[in-house]
């Protein structure tokens, strides 16, 4: 913490603030990139990711053989080729706009704070991050999943990634998280300054939010009452305590404020999941049937938001900016737009610097609304 000095001059007492010496530690955490787009980099890549259990939630033999009889064979050289599309002279975007939020971050909140950027997979990694903070000297840290909506394969294996490295550390610093902020007023602002900045260029016939997709085994963990989620088509349609940690539920939330901020009509926006792996249950619907569908009724103008993703990615750029734009116009469609996401804007870094100072325990923003609750429910 600062630490005041007094010096008396004359009648007059001089408060002098000296800078603090021990800053709070702020870890911004993603789900990773291979280091380039070349299939033995990807192959190590996709090794690292789909061998985490919170990802491929199956017995651990079974997922050895689906990772190494199924996907390694053919999937490496194909995303290899569909990162290729989208890598940039700086490096993967992900990993470019993580870094401009990073320092973005670090310039608003301030001496007393130290941003450090970790990737789950691949690098920056966490161990990395957080030598780096405990290296500068922060008296605790703040971890900040860049994840909107709670999933155990992406908030909750973060998470559970940071506390086993604490675990292995001797003088661990204590820890407060970010929660899940799909319903944050300056998150869903930002994303509406971006859709409202493509509105603004040309219209639009409809308006499609797609989410990251999930399992439906995954889903049905979280439903804690185990009688309500995906139960009936309503199950969505409130946050509730049967649901409140459901992902699907919250990514129906999130569409929800958006439409509402943006002033849409009901019948003038829809919600899909889009990058289903393999064939179980995914939870529905599938961007990529419901793509399509628009195209063949006729949708001329379609405007996409991906609101699960706060740096454009493989998911966005090429998932949706170029395959599922070109199945659109196959179908009969015309043109398909992809809103930017929110990636290192001033009103995503505004909104995400309240969030830290929140999670940190700070009352500057108290005006802005109740404290966010700062325990992320277990590692579920």
């Amino acid at each position: 913490m600062a630490r005041g000095l007094q010096r008396r001059h004359g009648a007059s007492t001089l408060r002098v603030m000296s800078v603090a010496e021990n800053p709070i530690g702020v870890l911004l955490l993603n789900v990773g990139t291979p280091d380039a787009p070349e299939t033995r980099e990807v192959r190590r890549y996709i090794v690292e990711f789909l061998s985490d259990p919170r990802v491929l939630d199956m017995n651990p033999v079974a997922r050895f053989l689906l990772l190494r009889l199924v996907i390694l064979p053919f999937r490496p050289a194909r995303s290899a080729e569909a990162y290729r599309k989208i890598w940039t002279a700086g490096g993967f975007p992900l990993l470019v706009h993580g870094t401009a939020l990073r320092d973005g971050l670090a310039a608003r909140l301030g001496l007393k704070y130290v941003v450090a950027l970790a990737m789950r997979y691949g690098k920056p990694s966490l161990a990395a991050a957080m030598e780096d903070l405990r290296a500068r000297g922060c008296e605790r840290i703040v971890v900040f999943p860049l994840f909107p909506h709670y999933a155990s394969a992406t908030t909750g294996s973060a998470l559970e990634a940071v506390e086993r490295y604490t675990s292995r550390t001797r003088n661990a610093p204590p820890l407060s998280v970010v929660p899940p902020f799909y319903a944050d007023p300056g998150f869903i602002e930002a994303f509406a300054r971006n859709t409202r900045a493509v509105l603004d260029e040309a219209p639009s016939d409809h308006v499609l939010f797609s989410f990251h997709g999930l399992p439906e085994r995954q889903v049905l963990k979280a439903d804690t009452s185990g009688r309500h989620c995906l139960r009936s088509e309503s199950c969505c349609d409130a946050i509730g305590p049967a649901n409140r940690d459901c992902y699907r539920a919250q990514c129906f939330e999130t569409a929800r404020l958006l439409s509402r901020a943006l002033g849409l009509k009901k019948d003038a926006w829809s919600l899909a999941f889009q990058s289903r792996l393999g064939r179980v249950p995914w939870i529905e619907p599938a961007t990529d049937q419901v793509v399509p569908e628009l195209g063949r009724s006729r949708v001329q103008n379609l405007l996409v938001v991906c609101p699960a993703f706060v740096a454009d990615c493989l998911e966005t750029l090429e998932e949706i900016g170029l395959r599922a734009a070109e199945s659109f116009r196959a179908a009969g469609g015309g043109t398909l737009r992809l809103v930017p996401s929110l990636n290192a804007t001033e009103a995503w870094v505004e909104a995400a610097e309240r969030l830290v100072r929140r999670a940190a325990g700070c009352a500057l923003f108290a005006d802005s609304g109740p404290m966010w609750n700062t325990d992320h429910r277990g590692l579920k």
